[in-house]
């Protein structure tokens, strides 16, 4: 059987099926939580946030209308709302090692495999610091998270043209960065 799309879960929390609510939640809740735990410092922190992004999911889902934003891309822009919504707040800026957002698989790895991916995590994260913030951003929703250019272009309100520009300049930074850590 073939998982729903989006738009199907949608239509049906539409018609009031708390369950599709549900579906929406399980299939997003990961990688939402690892976008803005990419964005915070703190891993309690990103669960209260990513906790609030499926609460405002839910109190304007009624509003949400598929034909103007896909989906994931109109999740994403409440993410990157509340997250910078948090930090005019706290009006400090700190990030974490992306490694921390990683998913934790349940299998024992070779130590030495552990380490070479942080060191690795730990050269890239340094890297992105080094970019424009308009670059990180981009670079981190198309990269890390996994969102098409017309899902970024739409999170961050922006134009496509905008979004590959902002990408071809980010990957050039961030290859440059590289070579310097």
């Amino acid at each position: 059987m073939v998982d729903p799309s989006d738009g199907d879960l949608v239509r049906r929390a539409h018609e009031g099926d708390v369950s599709a609510v549900g579906q929406l939640y399980d299939r997003h809740h990961e990688r939402i939580f690892r976008y803005v735990w990419s964005r915070v410092s703190d891993s309690h922190l990103a669960e209260d946030l990513t906790g609030e992004v499926f609460t405002r999911m839910v109190i304007s889902l009624p509003e949400y209308r598929p034909t103007a934003v896909p989906f994931r891309a109109w999740l994403y822009r409440i993410a990157h709302n509340l997250v910078v919504d948090h930090y005019r707040k706290e009006s400090h800026h700190a990030s974490v090692p992306l490694y921390h957002a990683e998913s934790q698989s349940g299998e024992a790895e070779n130590p030495a495999s552990i380490v070479e991916r942080q060191i690795t995590v730990e050269r890239v994260h340094r890297a992105l610091d080094r970019l424009d913030p308009s670059q990180r951003e981009v670079v981190v929703l198309r990269f890390l998270v996994g969102l098409s250019l017309r899902e970024v272009a739409l999170t961050l309100g922006r134009s496509i043209a905008a979004i590959k520009s902002l990408q071809h300049r980010g990957l050039a930074a961030l290859r440059a960065a590289l070579k310097q850590v």
